[in-house]
């Protein structure tokens, strides 16, 4: 049990860096020169740790650029948040703080029209009541749990189920429904 609440707090990780990596646009004015500090505020970063700061290549810069000034547009709570989500991360074991960095990384590989739609699909997610939410996480870890196999299985029947067309969808639907009623109506009960 204490593996998928690390599972379930593994994925949370992976969403809000998601969000938190994506939730505004860029409105900074860029350096002339990339990794390099061009506001005041960026100046004074900087010199907080000049040599750590000279041991950092131009691409960790700008990254460290891009992340503090995401980080002067986001709301008090909005960073509260953050430092709160940060400070557990820490807490995380070794290997799945690396799963949530490689999540993070394969979310930065995506397209933004991809990037996009999980955001959306994310908000959606978040306006369902509680009970559906926690439905759909214990369905994600019992399908982690399964075998390769079974796995394989589920994951061959969801890209069949998105390549039907919405009457294949509602045919199918009906079917099943008419199988489970059929069980149901001649269920011969077990004998304990």
């Amino acid at each position: 049990m204490r593996t998928f609440c690390r599972l379930r707090t593994s994925l949370f990780f992976i969403l809000v860096a998601i969000l938190l990596a994506t939730s505004r646009a860029p409105v900074w004015a860029q350096a002339t020169d990339a990794g390099q500090p061009a506001t005041d505020a960026e100046r004074a970063l900087v010199a907080q740790d000049p040599d750590q700061w000279a041991n950092l290549t131009t691409d960790q810069r700008e990254r460290v650029l891009q992340n503090y000034r995401r980080w002067e547009q986001m709301t008090p709570t909005e960073r509260h948040a953050a430092q709160r989500n940060y400070q557990e991360f820490r807490t995380l074991p070794p290997d799945e703080r690396r799963e949530v960095l490689q999540g993070l990384r394969q979310w930065r590989q995506l397209p933004e029209a991809r990037q996009q739609e999980l955001r959306d699909q994310y908000s959606h997610f978040k306006r369902l009541p509680p009970d559906q939410r926690n439905q759909i996480m214990n369905r994600y870890e019992r399908f982690q749990r399964l075998p390769p196999e079974q796995r394989a299985h589920v994951m061959e029947n969801y890209h069949r189920w998105q390549q039907m067309t919405p009457e294949q969808r509602q045919q199918l639907r009906a079917r099943l429904h008419e199988q489970r009623r059929y069980r149901k109506f001649f269920a011969i009960p077990r004998v304990h």
